[in-house]
C-alpha cells in the first residue's frame, strides 16, 4: 500500500520558516523523483520544488528560488521543504509527489501552510 504522509504545516508570520516533511512507503523510494506541489484557494495546483532520484538536481519555482530548499534521505524515505522566509502567498496546502521508475504518480493528503497577511 502506497503511501505518501506529509507534516509539517501550520500557521507561520511572514518572515518565519516551516520544514515540511513527506514519509514515503509501498514503493521504491530512492528510484523515484519527489516534488512538492502547493494549491492556493481558488488557484491551480502549481509545483513548487524538485528534486531527483540522486539528489543531483533540484528544481524549483521562480516564486521560491532562494528561499525554499528541497532534500531527500533515501536511508529514511523521506523528503523535505524547508521554507524560509516565508510570506503570505505562499500561503497553500502543500502535496508530496512522487514519480516512480515506472512512471507511475503518487500524491499525499497535503499538509496547510498559513502566511497570514
Amino acid at each position: 500500500q502506497v503511501q505518501l504522509v506529509e507534516s509539517g504545516g501550520g500557521l507561520v508570520q511572514p518572515g518565519g520558516s516551516l520544514r515540511l516533511s513527506c514519509a514515503a512507503s509501498g514503493f521504491t523510494f530512492s528510484l523515484s523523483a519527489m516534488s512538492w506541489y502547493r494549491q492556493a484557494p481558488g488557484k491551480e495546483r502549481e509545483a513548487v520544488a524538485s528534486i531527483n532520484r540522486f539528489s543531483v538536481a533540484t528544481n524549483y519555482a521562480d516564486s521560491v528560488k532562494g528561499r525554499f530548499t528541497i532534500s531527500r534521505d533515501n536511508a529514511k524515505n523521506t523528503v523535505y521543504l524547508q521554507m524560509n522566509n516565508l510570506r503570505p502567498d505562499d500561503t497553500a496546502v502543500y502535496y508530496c509527489h512522487a514519480i516512480t521508475y515506472g512512471e507511475v504518480q503518487y500524491w499525499g493528503q497535503g499538509t496547510q501552510v498559513t502566511v497570514p497577511s
